[in-house]
């Protein structure tokens, strides 16, 4: 016997993030599996409209919008090139893109945000590597700072995220892509070391290669952090479509992830 898939439409969808906690003039920072959900009618459409729904005019949605395929400082190129002669390596250093805000996709980062990115009235920051997109009546005002050496930290949309009391929001992902917790890394005892990063640009229509120096960033405590996360009274837990969704205020999830680094680091 065949059972039935339900299909999402945007209707439920907007309830489950109102049931969620998510309401009017909310900003919301979303890392999103569309699969999770399970069959939605309209697809990415259908959940930016039901978190427009949710959050109202006033409300602003915001995504990552990473583009880790044009640098050579990435685990994205480390896979591409693995195996590869120092040959061949050069040769695909010379293929890579160089990063144009306006028009170069998101990698890595799921349907759902690139949808967002290519919305029209989307702002996205300019950083070449760890950009995000707004959607919504303050995505100019969040994404305005993004400095070249403050990939996630006090000069990125996170830091201007948490002072406008945004959520984030995970439906259907683990904490290892809750790239809020970055915020934190920058703000502890002891700060990561800087290390060498490289990527490629473009200004003026032209590639430009482009070095700099900036904090070595690891999310793989992330996961144990979020054990900690799930405990937070400021964790709401519940389900949006098939999906297991978690929506919690970046400050306090940054406040937590301090506390629980400086604790359980170089100790």
């Amino acid at each position: 016997m065949t059972v039935a898939r339900t299909v999402y439409r945007t209707g439920t969808l907007a309830a489950d993030l109102r049931a969620l906690g998510l309401g009017p003039g909310d900003v919301v920072l979303v890392h999103c599996s569309l699969r999770a959900l399970g069959s939605v009618d309209g697809g990415p459409g259908a959940l930016a409209a039901a978190l427009r729904a949710a959050v109202g005019p006033s409300g602003t949605v915001v995504v990552p919008a990473q583009t880790p395929d044009n640098s050579v400082s990435s685990a994205a190129y480390r896979a591409a090139t693995a195996g590869l002669t120092d040959e061949e390596r050069l040769a695909y250093e010379e293929r890579m893109p160089g990063f144009d805000p306006a028009v170069t996709p998101s990698f890595g980062v799921g349907a759902f945000a690139e949808y967002v990115r290519r919305l029209p009235g989307a702002v996205r920051s300019r950083h070449p590597q760890t950009s995000f997109s707004a959607w919504g009546p303050r995505a100019e005002e969040l994404m305005r700072v993004h400095d070249l050496d403050s990939h996630l930290g006090e000069r990125s949309p996170l830091a201007a995220l948490e002072a406008a009391g945004a959520w984030t929001l995970l439906l259907g992902v683990g904490y290892a892509t809750c790239t809020a917790l970055h915020l934190a890394e920058y703000r502890l005892r002891r700060p990561p070391q800087r290390r060498p990063y490289r990527c490629y640009v473009v200004r003026d229509g032209r590639r430009e290669r482009l070095d700099f120096e900036a904090p070595h960033l690891d999310a793989a405590l992330f996961s144990e952090i979020g054990a900690e996360l799930d405990r937070a009274a400021f964790t709401r837990h519940g389900t949006v479509g098939d999906a297991p969704a978690r929506l919690l205020p970046i400050s306090g999830a940054v406040r937590t992830a301090v506390a629980w680094m400086d604790a359980h680091i170089g100790r």
